[in-house]
């Protein structure tokens, strides 16, 4: 059971507007947008966030930006996050074989040295203590530009606040998030743990 109970999708006007944004990404609103919308202000500044951080705008594409946010989730144990970080990179067009060996990234002939790199990045950035050096930016800066990784670690950022709020939150997950966890994550023993 949640520890706050998630709040009805029409509670907040304005909130219901922006949340549209994850009828695309996800092909539902989220319970943890709808546990925020207790206090609007948050799941709308959340919500704004989350639309720009996940924007466009140099070469790291929207699947990997998903994937980034898997190595992140799972990286701090999110279950909630990673079922819903497989779930966008699945609709964001990621390739099969890197869906069904991400747990591999390192090693798996799918993943190139860019993407790679950015993984490992997102890896080392989610660790506490935190875990970038030297050796992850000279790799970061053989693939990516400056804005990329500003647009990764906005990823890894985002996500870091996902998996602190689903987790204290014991977010329930919404069925669609299952379907993606166990199709893709399932056969690494992910399971909805606290998220029922």
């Amino acid at each position: 059971m949640p520890l706050v109970t998630p709040l009805s999708p029409d509670h907040d006007k304005n909130t219901q507007e922006l949340a549209e944004f994850f009828n695309e990404t996800l092909g539902f609103c989220p319970n943890s947008v709808l546990t925020m919308q207790r206090r609007p202000a948050i799941s709308r500044a959340f919500i704004n966030l989350n639309k720009a951080v996940m924007a466009n705008e140099g070469n790291v594409t929207s699947a990997l930006k998903r994937m980034i946010a898997w190595v992140s989730s799972n990286a701090t144990g999110c279950r909630y996050c990673q079922a819903h970080a497989i779930r966008a990179a699945e609709r964001y067009g990621a390739e099969q074989e890197q869906l069904d060996n991400i747990w591999e990234y390192r090693t798996h002939p799918s993943f190139n040295e860019a993407e790679r790199a950015a993984l490992d990045f997102s890896l080392a950035a989610s660790q506490v203590p935190n875990a970038v050096d030297e050796e992850i930016k000279e790799r970061l800066y053989e693939h990516w530009n400056e804005g990329d990784i500003v647009e990764m670690l906005g990823v890894i950022s985002l996500f870091g606040y996902l998996n602190r709020w689903n987790d204290s939150m014991g977010t329930s997950i919404e069925e669609g998030a299952v379907e993606s966890g166990e199709q893709y994550l399932g056969k690494h023993g992910w399971e909805k743990g606290k998220h029922e």
